[in-house]
This record gives structure tokens, sequence and C-alpha cells, in this order.
């Protein structure tokens, strides 16, 4: 078993190392510098915890070629939502009212 445990191991490596590269050539196309889309994540994230509860757990913001030209890129976010929070939405429903 040893031996095949080896092989998918080395194939998954392989797909890393290539999702790493892909990575690294979309982020270069799009002239951002390193860290900066964490920063952006991070930015993103305290902005929507504002209002809702995030599942941080499941998160997933990456950058990505566009489907209609692969030149241009994409941020793309799935932030799971778990429950809106009660303390903006009051906040808010109040500045409505005045």
């Amino acid at each position: 078993m040893g031996i095949f445990s080896n092989f998918f191991k080395k194939e998954n490596s392989k797909e890393d190392a290539k999702n790493r590269l892909k990575l690294v050539l979309i982020q270069d196309r799009a002239m951002l510098p390193s860290g900066v889309l964490d920063n952006m994540k991070d930015d993103i994230l305290k902005v929507l915890s504002k209002y809702v509860e995030i599942e941080k757990s499941r998160l997933n913001i990456e950058v990505c070629p566009c489907d209609d030209d692969p030149r241009k890129i994409a941020l793309v976010a799935n932030i799971p939502i778990l429950k809106s929070s009660n303390r903006e939405v009051t906040k808010a429903t109040k500045q409505k009212r005045k």
C-alpha cells in the first residue's frame, strides 16, 4: 500500500505546485504585490462582519482569470454567512427612521 500512497502524494504535490504557479501568474497579471490579496481579504471580512456572522473556516477568496477574457482577472469570493448581526441591523433601521 505504501507504493500507492507515495504515487498519489506526488500527484497531489504536482497539482499543488501547478495551482500555486497559476496563482502567482494571476497575481502578476493583476500587478498585485505580495500580501495585497491577504490584506484585501482581511478588509472585506471586517466590513462584512459588521453586518453578518461569517463562517471563517469555509471562507474562500481568490483571484481568477475572467471567463470572457483570460487576460483580465476577477476577485471571486465564497463567504458562507451564518446569520445577520442584530446590532448593525438595528442601527440601520434606526437611521432610516430619522
